[in-house]
């Protein structure tokens, strides 16, 4: 027999401040130890306990040791997709946004969500396939072109094995930083990988925000033509306007 989902009891988990803050942080990227949550959150190591009991039991964290520390991590893609939704209704208010005094703007230019590519970077790239109609966005759905297709397999996307695997080949992720949609699903792993494998990123250690090397900024502006917005180093690129 078929319930309704309990929304009630998971909105109930995030919406204690603590917790949120916790999961914000989770949110940046690697796993942490309870202490190190306990001071994000400001409380005490006994409080921190308690929520991350409730956040394991709400499915919404996991946790695993570590020689001596136990390490806590978000549960899994549809949490981060579930944060980085209420991030896009939640206030702008500074202390929804940084967490340990770490500035936020490196997360807006370029991150990854969860296996994609997001922030300013993520947009531009999805602005890039729409306007040279790589992609067609349909409400919610981005489809992949005949044009797309052969240009994505020349850049080196496997694109018989993504349509083949049983993930959507193609998602919109409202992004929380943009508050627009940018492209996710199985391409859009595959992209943010490929960008991985040619030495267009690094990861800024610590935290899921990536940046351009100097090679991926010559290379976007050489073969996809997109330009640096600014003269600012650490700008990402924009893509032609048509």
């Amino acid at each position: 027999m078929l319930t309704e989902p309990d929304i009630a009891s998971v909105a109930a988990a995030v919406g204690e401040p603590s917790r949120a803050a916790m999961l914000v942080a989770l949110l940046e990227g690697p796993p942490l130890a309870a202490r190190e949550l306990a001071r994000r959150a400001g409380v005490s190591a006994q409080t921190a306990s308690s929520h991350l009991a409730r956040l394991v039991e709400a499915r919404l964290v996991t946790s695993r040791t570590q020689g001596r520390q136990r390490l806590f991590q978000l549960a899994g893609p549809e949490v981060v997709t579930l944060l980085e939704a209420l991030a896009v209704l939640a206030p702008r208010t500074p202390a929804h946004l940084v967490t340990d005094g770490r500035g936020v703007t490196a997360l807006r230019e370029a991150r990854t969500c969860y296996d994609h590519l997001a922030g300013q970077l993520g947009i531009r790239v999805t602005d890039f396939l729409l306007e040279r109609a790589f992609l067609q966005r349909q409400g919610d759905v981005f489809h992949v072109t005949r044009t797309g297709d052969a240009w994505l397999r020349d850049f080196g996307i496997p694109m018989d094995a993504l349509r083949a695997g049983r993930r959507p080949l193609t998602r919109t992720c409202l992004d929380w930083s943009e508050r627009r949609p940018h492209l996710a699903g199985s391409l859009g792993a595959a992209l943010a990988e490929r960008f991985f494998e040619r030495g267009w990123l690094t990861r800024l250690r610590g935290t899921r925000a990536v940046r351009l090397t100097e090679r991926g900024r010559t290379a976007l502006h050489a073969e996809w033509g997109m330009s640096a917005s600014d003269e600012q180093p650490g700008q990402v690129l924009r893509a032609p306007r048509r």
